[in-house]
């Protein structure tokens, strides 16, 4: 059965994002573990033309949960066929630093338990528009 199977496209992506981001810098559990949560072990995600993949991502998760940064994730559009899915959304964090608001477009496949096998995404960051 297809991971998707009876879910809004938009809530499966949304949800997905949002509580791997929180179960990331809202708990001091394993990043290893969290990872492997929402990702397969031969996890291959490619950002912006980078490549990570399942010790990247945890590797990754260090600085993001020293900055703990707030994430809120607005999903404009999302269509799901089978075990992949597609996605437009706007990405708008805030940390310690600087806000953000980031453009996302993803091309993934999920396994049947919801998990990410492969991703792809291309971002832009919007400018910010002083008034």
């Amino acid at each position: 059965m297809a991971p998707f199977h009876g879910t809004d496209p938009k809530k499966f992506i949304a949800d997905f994002h949002l509580s791997f981001h929180d179960d990331l810098v809202n708990s001091d559990e394993d990043a290893g573990v969290v990872v492997d949560r929402y990702h397969t072990p031969d996890i291959v995600q490619i950002a912006d033309g980078h490549r990570m993949d399942r010790d990247n991502l945890i590797a990754h998760a260090r600085p993001v949960r020293k900055n703990r940064p707030t994430a809120r994730w607005e999903v404009h559009e999302a269509v799901a066929g089978g075990d992949r899915i597609a996605a437009r959304s706007t990405l708008y964090v805030t940390n310690r630093k600087r806000d953000l608001t980031i453009e996302v477009y993803f091309f993934g496949e999920f396994t049947p338990d919801g998990r990410m096998r492969r991703g792809h995404t291309l971002t832009r960051t919007v400018p910010v528009t002083k008034t």
